[in-house]
């Protein structure tokens, strides 16, 4: 097993140095972006090339049901081989053994990717851009909430006691005594960021009670949405360690912000190694705005991606941190597409569409996608936004059904992330919107009971 151990990353080695590795978690994301997979020990891991499951659980939805998305031959459960991507080997420092946590990559039976697997589909995204001789870029910026623990769906999500023994305070953006009060929370996601090799660029204050937001450093679309999927959980251990939950709904608290993933994207020219979104006198060029339109002009069919449950549609209201439409403005955060301040070569672009419940992959994946198409079909933006975006029109869905009726419909995006996947995603979100729509909520209870 020692010839194995010996191909660890560099913060593996670390974790494990002068110690005895006792397993090995083999896991995949599935549609939700939840860790599927197993676990299995050490030596057992060592003789393993791959291991086998059902390609089911990306028909599964999110209350454990099932969408009836057969394939074109009628069948619904076959089993994929999933080899491990050794780069992503990093540690499982929260538990009570010498753990390691591997994400695997899930082909069929004839070497084929598992079209329906969210790593492949940014995958796919990312070797289009490659095939163009382009590199894209991205940084993601993670929201979440800290709350209490919750254990009854009845009861409404309060925030957590920091360590004055006082509730969160909400509307403490940036404040350095609110970032504080969650200090035993953030020193343990540290520490596993550290155990795990992730280089956190900040943590801050957010404007919700108990919101905080992590900035992670530029890179690859893959390994970056590897590097989200793990700090869920990573940030979910270290919340319960303190006797609070760590949530990354889209809105889970009401008349409080909701969490966003806004993605920060450049793209650079594999050739020369520049970013083409700035010309050799620093100014912007065509490339940069066919990127902003294809966010425009796409964006409102993925949605139903970024935005992927009925709570992710409660972030989009006027004046709470969301944006409700896609005007673009420089360094304007009431506008869905914003341009930071930065020097030249590092121009970039923000989506700050995308909800913290989506997949990453998938959220990743199709703001990448609406980008390409915008590049590919040369298409123009509208004129930049002046003032604030709150003031205009809305323009993108309110409702989940009426995000996955844009989505149905988008072939050109389907042909981007792959027809089969937009296939089986349509079908398992039209299943969990349709089982949510068979719920009675309190306040269809208390306003029409006795009143209609």
């Amino acid at each position: 097993m020692s010839a194995w151990l010996d191909t660890l990353p560099d913060a593996a080695k670390s974790y494990l140095e002068g110690r005895r590795l006792d397993e090995v978690e083999c896991v995949i994301s599935d549609l939700p972006g939840i860790a599927r997979g197993k676990a299995v020990p050490a030596t057992k891991f060592a003789k393993q090339e791959y291991f086998h499951l059902p390609d089911s659980i990306f028909y599964q939805t999110i209350t454990g049901d099932w969408g009836e998305a057969a394939d074109e031959d009628g069948f619904i459960e076959k089993d994929m081989t999933l080899y491990p991507d050794m780069t992503t080997a990093t540690a499982a420092p929260w538990t009570g053994d010498w753990t390691l946590q591997v994400i695997h990559d899930a082909f069929d039976r004839d070497g084929n990717p598992i079209a329906c697997s969210p790593r492949n589909v940014l995958k796919r995204v990312v070797q289009l851009y490659h095939d163009k001789g382009w590199e894209p870029v991205v940084a993601p910026e993670m929201e979440f909430f800290l709350v209490a623990r919750n254990v009854d769906p009845a009861h409404e999500i309060k925030p957590m006691m920091g360590r004055s023994g006082r509730p969160a305070a909400a509307r403490q953006a940036y404040s350095m005594t609110a970032v504080d009060e969650f200090g035993p929370v953030i020193d343990d996601i540290y520490d596993f960021a550290e155990a795990q090799g992730f280089e956190i660029d900040g943590i801050t204050q957010e404007g919700g009670a108990g919101q905080l937001e992590i900035n992670l450093r530029h890179g690859d679309p893959v390994k970056l949405a590897d590097e989200v999927f793990y700090f869920k959980r990573l940030i979910r251990e270290a919340a319960l360690r303190h006797d609070c939950f760590a949530t990354f709904m889209a809105k889970p608290i009401e008349n409080e912000p909701g969490s966003a993933m806004h993605i920060h994207h450049s793209i650079i020219d594999k050739a020369t190694g520049e970013n083409i979104f700035s010309g050799p006198q620093g100014g912007e060029t065509d490339a940069f705005y066919h990127f902003i339109a294809g966010l425009q002009n796409h964006l409102p069919a993925g949605i139903a991606v970024m935005a992927p449950y009925v709570n992710s549609y409660r972030r989009y209201v006027k004046d709470h941190a969301a944006p409700i439409n896609l005007e673009w403005g420089r360094d304007n955060r009431t506008t869905g597409i914003r341009v930071p301040l930065s020097s030249p070569s590092a121009r970039r672009v923000e989506n700050r569409l995308a909800g913290m419940d989506c997949n990453p992959y998938l959220g990743i994946a199709v703001s990448l996608a609406c980008g390409y198409l915008g590049l590919i079909q040369e298409e123009r933006p509208r004129r930049q936004f002046k003032g604030d975006a709150y003031e205009g029109e809305g323009d993108i869905p309110q409702v989940m059904g009426q995000a996955l009726d844009l989505f149905d419909t988008a072939t050109e995006l389907h042909e981007i992330l792959g027809p089969e996947f937009a296939r089986v995603y349509g079908i398992v979100k039209r299943s969990e919107y349709e089982e949510f729509l068979q719920v009675i909520s309190p306040w269809e209870r208390e306003h029409l009971l006795l009143n209609v």
